[in-house]
């Protein structure tokens, strides 16, 4: 490839012929402000804020001009500089300017753009910001137009990454605005509330629908026993929130921080994680012996079984009858943990910490209860946990670690890969594999299943009989998996699906500071967490054995029906 010698702010600099004035500023440390821009998309030049100076009175945005031959970049002339400022103002003056009121407080793109000009009134007569009802109407997601800035971050990735495209661009000159199609509320569209729009978005546009308060009221109920379950991915990147490292393993720190709070008991989902493998594992056993149903699809993901329900309902057959980890551990929270401690299940009130925002939804489904008694009461996701352990005064990083409580608090290596992509169908291997062959899997790692690519394929030989799965994650990727299934092609017995990129590692609920290289560092961490766990594989959880023992009595059985599986059905 042809190389390019410029120079940006008098700094010469070589690059690739092709790069972008932004990328090559880079290289010579020159920060160039942003707001549509993001690393993980297209590029969009719509928001204007990169202008930079080429030669002596010319302005081009950097993120979309390429460098050529002997270009002369200046980035902090006066003239860009009062550029660059105009622009921000311009986009200030349709902005809902009370940022103490907003989630992204202290987060925000253009906030710290805002400190980086050294603005803090805004010069443009301030303009009544276009008056709009939040989009509140469902258990996950907030959209709050009157943040919005228009970078179109969240239609490329409701589109692009997630095949959902549910966002669209409306209007024209002053009156253009991003809304779901038809202007309809998020609710009645086909959103699947992966959140990764949320991830997206530069300002406070999009969030989460907090349940916090619940969780404090709660608390606070002397007549309540709040007891709460952490999700493997949180583990590995609450830790960026504290301004740890991505990947950093905070266990310990979160379990105390909680037990801090005042939850009367704090457990791990890694735990139903387990028992998931046990009951989703032998309903494979059963499709394949019994000429059921194939390929198999997991279940674990409701971002995942939301776009089914709203896009592929005639194949809902595909998808495993299990609950998801979280909805298991709020059954048996209700029935057999009620029972050993002897409490009304309306006594208890179970709270789940989950790298996801479609798991709000899920904990509201109808069918997500047991025996009367709603599974899941409250859902928080990792960012929430973070603002209730900061509002509490806690020192998350010097926190002395504590340990889980019993009865599920012992898990295995199997259970923590869940949180990354591939973990689920590793999990399910090293369970199958023993289970039909009755012999000890020498070689538990199934490298082919792990990693970022968007699709995965393995062939494991099980006593001569070739199984093949797939894994795949981000809705599009799914998609394609899909259609080999509507065209009678897919040759897979099993296919685990993950709506995030990543997994739940990248799910919408994690700390905003996503990027493919901060997922692979979370992804990594799960994998050591895996390592150093004295159990491996689900089906030799001793924990899972005695809940079986005691409770369930056996994979697939009546009482587990009940419990822990449920149906789908189309959403429209």
């Amino acid at each position: 490839m042809n190389r390019v010698t410029l120079t940006i702010d008098h700094k010469e600099v070589t690059v690739d012929e092709g790069t972008t004035i932004l990328a090559a500023a880079k290289k010579v440390h020159v920060n160039i402000p942003t707001l549509c821009y993001h690393p993980d998309q297209s590029i969009k030049a719509n928001c204007r804020i990169c202008l930079v100076q080429v030669g002596e009175d010319k302005l081009v945005t950097a993120c979309s001009t390429k460098v050529q031959e002997g270009m002369e970049v200046i980035t902090n002339s006066k003239f860009v500089r009062e550029t660059q400022r105009g622009v921000l103002e311009l986009i200030l003056a349709n902005h809902d300017q009370d940022c103490l009121k907003c989630v992204r407080n202290g987060h925000c793109e253009l906030q710290d753009l805002c400190e980086r000009f050294n603005i803090s009134n805004n010069s443009l007569d301030e303009n009544e910001v276009q008056a709009h009802p939040m989009d509140q109407c469902n258990p996950s997601i907030v959209r709050d137009y009157s943040k919005c800035i228009k970078c179109n971050r969240c239609v490329e990735v409701c589109s692009q990454i997630q095949n959902v495209n549910i966002l669209a661009r409306a209007n024209r000159g002053t009156d253009y605005e991003i809304l779901p199609r038809f202007n309809k509320n998020l609710h009645e569209t086909e959103c699947v509330y992966c959140g990764q729009c949320i991830h997206v978005c530069p300002v406070g546009a999009i969030y989460e629908k907090s349940a916090i308060d619940n969780v404090l009221d709660a608390i606070e109920d002397q007549e309540r026993h709040v007891i709460v379950q952490i999700a493997p991915a949180v583990r590995v990147s609450i830790g960026e929130e504290f301004g740890l490292a991505p990947g950093e393993i905070t266990t310990g720190k979160i379990v105390a921080s909680l037990k801090r709070l005042g939850f009367n008991k704090v457990f791990d989902t890694n735990f139903t994680a387990d028992l998931t493998i046990l009951e989703e594992g032998n309903e494979l056993i059963h499709r394949i012996k019994n000429n059921k149903t194939l390929p198999m699809i997991t279940s674990c993901s409701p971002g995942w079984i939301n776009y089914m329900e709203g896009f592929e309902p005639d194949l809902l057959e595909h998808l495993s009858t299990c609950k998801s980890p979280q909805q298991m551990f709020g059954a048996l929270s209700k029935t057999y943990y009620a029972e050993k401690i002897d409490l009304h299940p309306s006594k208890i009130y179970t709270v789940s910490i989950m790298p996801c925002t479609a798991k709000k939804y899920e904990a509201s489904r109808a069918e997500m209860n047991s025996y009367g008694y709603v599974d899941v009461d409250s859902v928080l996701t990792t960012r929430e946990l973070g603002r209730l352990i900061k509002s509490a005064g806690i020192d998350f990083k010097n926190i002395e670690e504590e340990q889980f409580d019993d009865p599920f608090g012992i898990t295995t290596g199997a259970g923590a890969i869940f949180g990354a992509t591939g973990g689920v169908m590793e999990a399910a291997l090293r369970t199958v594999y023993e289970v039909l062959t009755e012999e000890e899997l020498k070689n538990i790692e199934f490298e082919d299943v792990r990693g970022l690519e968007g699709i995965k394929k393995a062939e494991v030989d099980i006593k001569g009989t070739k199984v093949k799965v797939a894994v795949a994650h981000g809705l599009k990727n799914a998609s394609i998996l899909i259609d080999e299934i509507k065209k009678g092609k897919s040759e897979y017995a099993f296919i685990e699906i993950m709506a995030c990129p990543g997994g739940c590692i990248g799910g919408g609920g994690q700390p905003i500071t996503s990027s493919e290289d901060i997922r692979q560092k979370r992804i990594d961490a799960i994998y050591r967490v895996d390592k150093n766990m004295p159990y491996r594989k689900s089906h030799i959880n001793p924990a899972i054995k005695k809940l079986y023992d005691e409770y369930l009595k056996e994979p697939l059985g009546e009482k587990s029906h009940h419990l822990l599986h449920t149906t789908y059905k189309a959403r429209f």
